[in-house]
C-alpha cells in the first residue's frame, strides 16, 4: 500500500508509525503488529492504529524513525506487512519456565536495544523474570549481551576499580568520596553512576552540582587516563543500553527481579573496562535486603557471576537501618562529602563506610596489604591528595576547581521540624524521609532536601530540632511540612514504651 508519509515530532523509543484503521483493515494488522516502510531504504516500525490522528491514506511516523527514513513531509512509501522478530517466541518461551539459550537471550537484548519489541513484549519479558527467575548460565548471557549491544571501553593498564551499591538508603554520597581516594593511590576507577529513579539524589544527580556529567565512552576513557578518574552519568553513553529500556518498564510495576539486577549491574561495569570491583549491599529494614542471610546469597550470586566474567569481586554488607550522614538530597550531601575530603569531618556513619569500603578496595588493587587498606585510604584524605584529585576530576568533567563546601548553594526557605517531647530517637523511617525530600523539590531541585540533627538512639528534649527541610520554592516546603506531619520521619519515646498492669 502506497501512503503520504507525515513526520510526528515525538521520540517514542523505537521505530514506530501510526495508520488510520481503514489502511490497517486492508493491510490486515492491527495495533502491536509490524510493518515494512520503504522509501530509497527499508525499516521495520511497530504500527500504532488511530481513528483520526492520521487520516487515511498517510502514515504518521514517529521522530526515529522518520529520522532513520530521512523522508520529506508528503513522501509516497511503501508500506507491507512484516512479520514479529524472533524474540518474541522466545519471551513466551520464558513465560512458559522455559530455559533460553545464549543466542535466544541475545536475539531479546538486541531487539530490545534496537526498539524492534514493544513495551508490552518487553513488560512480558521482565514479568516473566520477576516470576520465573533465570538460571547463572541465563544471567550470564544475558550480562555478556547487554555489554555486547552497547559500547565498551578497555584500558591498557589493571586493574581497573569500581565499586556499586544497589541502594536503598538514604544520603548514601559515598562515591564522591572513593572515586579521588582510589584514583590519589594511583588507580583507575572510571565510575558510571545513575540518577535517582524513587529516591532523594543518585550519585549523578550529586557530580552535577559540580560538574557536567553527560559524557560517551570515549571521553570517560580518556577523563580517566589523564587523571585517575571520574563520574558521569552512565544514562548519557551507549553502554548496556538495554538496562535502561528495562529499568523504564520495571518502575512502573515497582519490581526488581534479582536475574535483571544482577546484570545490570554487572554489564555496566564489564562495559567500562571494570575488573575489579566493592559491591555495597546495606542491609536492615525498610532497604532492598532485610537480613543478613539474604545479604550473604545476593553477595554470593555477584561473586559467582563475577566468577563467570573474569572479574574479582568482594562485597561490603553494611548496616542500612539509618541514613548515611546526616544529608539528604542534592546540595545538602554534597557539601557534607566536601567537608569530608577537606578536613576529615562528619558523621562517623559517612567517614567509616567510605574509608572502609576505600580500604577493601586500595587491597584488591594491590596497593595496600591486606587489613592496611582502611588507614592507607585515611592517609590520602588527610593528607588532601584525595581533595586535590577530586578537585582535577571536577576540572577535566568542566567544573569549577576551586568550588570549596561553602560554595555549595542550598535552598533558601527552611522550616526545622521539633521534637514532640522527651525521649530517644527510636527509629528513622527512610522512605518517609526520601518521599518528605522529593516533596521538597529533590532530586530535581539542587538545594532540596533535609538535614538530621537527631539520629537512632539520640536523646532529645521536647522542643530540639529534629530535622530541618530545605527547598527553593515555598509551596514545595509548605507541602513537604505537610507531608512530614502526616508521615512522621522519626518516632520519638522514652525508654519505658508502655506500662502494663493488673486491673
Amino acid at each position: 500500500m502506497k501512503l503520504k508519509a507525515q513526520p510526528y515530532d515525538i521520540e517514542v523509543g523505537r521505530y514506530e508509525v501510526i495508520i488510520n484503521t481503514v489502511d490497517a483493515e486492508e493491510l490486515g494488522i492491527h495495533a502491536g503488529d509490524r510493518v515494512q516502510v520503504k522509501n530509497r531504504d527499508t525499516l521495520t516500525a511497530v504500527v500504532e492504529t488511530t481513528d483520526g490522528i492520521v487520516t487515511p491514506g498517510r502514515l504518521g511516523v514517529y521522530r526515529e524513525a522518520w529520522e532513520a527514513l530521512k523522508a520529506v513531509p508528503d513522501e509516497i512509501v511503501d508500506v507491507l506487512p512484516a512479520s514479529r522478530p524472533k524474540s518474541i517466541s522466545f519471551i513466551k518461551k520464558k513465560m512458559d519456565r522455559e530455559k533460553l539459550t545464549n543466542d535466544e537471550m541475545h536475539d531479546i537484548i538486541a531487539d530490545i536495544v534496537e526498539g524492534n519489541i514493544t513495551e508490552v513484549e518487553l513488560t512480558a519479558f521482565v514479568t516473566a523474570s520477576y516470576m520465573h527467575g533465570m538460571d547463572n548460565d541465563e544471567i550470564e548471557w544475558m550480562t555478556r549481551a547487554m555489554v555486547k549491544t552497547g559500547d565498551q571501553i578497555s584500558f591498557d593498564t589493571h586493574p581497573i576499580m569500581d565499586h556499586h551499591s544497589i541502594g536503598g538508603v538514604p544520603g548514601n554520597k559515598i562515591s564522591l568520596c572513593i572515586v579521588p581516594i582510589i584514583a590519589a593511590s594511583g588507580l583507575l576507577i572510571p565510575k558510571t553512576s545513575s540518577r535517582a529513579i524513587t529516591g532523594a539524589g543518585g550519585s549523578a544527580d550529586l557530580m552535577e552540582i559540580l560538574a557536567p556529567v553527560s559524557f560517551n565512552a570515549d571521553e570517560i576513557k580518556k577523563m580517566t587516563t589523564q587523571v585517575g578518574g571520574c563520574l558521569v552519568w552512565g544514562g548519557a553513553t551507549n553502554i548496556a543500553p538495554a538496562d535502561d529500556r528495562i529499568i523504564n518498564v520495571e518502575y512502573p510495576l515497582s519490581i526488581d527481579p534479582k536475574s535483571q539486577l544482577l546484570a545490570s549491574v554487572m554489564a555496566k561495569k564489564f562495559a567500562v573496562g571494570a575488573d575489579t570491583m566493592v559491591l555495597d549491599i546495606p542491609m536492615g529494614n525498610q532497604t532492598k535486603i532485610p537480613t543478613i542471610q539474604e545479604g550473604r546469597k545476593m553477595a554470593r550470586d555477584f561473586m559467582e557471576l563475577g566468577d563467570r566474567l573474569g572479574m574479582k569481586i568482594e562485597c561490603a554488607i553494611s548496616y542500612g537501618g539509618n541514613p548515611i550522614g546526616r544529608a539528604i538530597g542534592g546540595g545538602l550531601e554534597v557539601k557534607e562529602a566536601l567537608v569530608m575530603l577537606e578536613s576529615f569531618t562528619g558523621p562517623r556513619s559517612l567517614l567509616e563506610k567510605t574509608i572502609n569500603i576505600s580500604g577493601m578496595m586500595l587491597e584488591m588493587g594491590g596497593m595496600a596489604q591486606k587489613n592496611e587498606g582502611a588507614k592507607m585510604a585515611q592517609e590520602l584524605v588527610k593528607s588532601g591528595k584525595a581533595l586535590e584529585k577530586f578537585k582535577e576530576i571536577i576540572e577535566i568533567q568542566g567544573g569549577d576547581p576551586k568550588i570549596t563546601s561553602e560554595d555549595v548553594p542550598v535552598g533558601d526557605k527552611v522550616a526545622t521540624v521539633l521534637s514532640p517531647k522527651d525521649g530517644y530517637v527510636l527509629d528513622i523511617f527512610n522512605k518517609s524521609l526520601v518521599q518528605v525530600c522529593r516533596i521538597a523539590g529533590a532530586p530535581h531541585d539542587k538545594g532540596a532536601g533535609i538535614l538530621i540533627h537527631k539520629k537512632k538512639g539520640e536523646y532529645v528534649k521536647k522542643g530540639d530540632g529534629l530535622f530541618t527541610i530545605y527547598a527553593e520554592k515555598e509551596w514545595k516546603l509548605d507541602s513537604a511540612i505537610k507531608e512530614s506531619l502526616r508521615n512522621p520521619i522519626m518516632f520519638v519515646e522514652g525508654m519505658i514504651l508502655e506500662r502494663v498492669q493488673v486491673v
